[in-house]
């Protein structure tokens, strides 16, 4: 699944993605699936949609697609993809203002803002059903 997300220009540093092939600056973790996939997935949609200024655009047993817009109006967007095979989620997310050559880093801390909140739901799991 990971090689369906698109890759990060490496010229732009507006963009992170989990892809094994993303060069280093770009490279994030992808999500680890505990449980059931589907459970993973509708909690990750459930967070995006409690992002502010976020807009879930497509959501479905294997794909998410949100918008985030900054109060500025500038949109990024996220896709999430699940890879059973590997266990994971991949990643990606990217600015999509083409003159921007820089994000100051709101794109990466946005994928580890909803990692941290993902885990602090055991990666989708109840916390009861975590300690077993």
């Amino acid at each position: 699944m990971a090689a369906e997300l698109a890759g990060c220009p490496k010229y732009r540093l507006t963009c992170v993605c989990s892809r094994p092939d993303a060069p280093a600056r770009h490279r994030v973790r992808p999500f680890t699936v505990n449980g059931e996939a589907a459970a993973a997935m509708g909690r990750l949609t459930t967070l995006l949609a409690e992002t502010p200024r976020t807009r879930v655009v497509a959501a479905g047993d294997d794909q998410v697609r949100a918008e985030w817009r900054s109060w500025l109006g500038f949109v990024d967007e996220i896709e999430l993809r699940l890879s059973r095979e590997e266990g994971v989620i991949h990643v990606r997310s990217a600015s999509r203002c083409a003159w921007c050559p820089h994000d100051f880093g709101v794109n990466r801390q946005r994928v580890e803002d909803l990692r941290r909140r993902y885990e602090a739901t055991d990666g989708g799991l109840a916390r009861s059903d975590a300690s077993r």
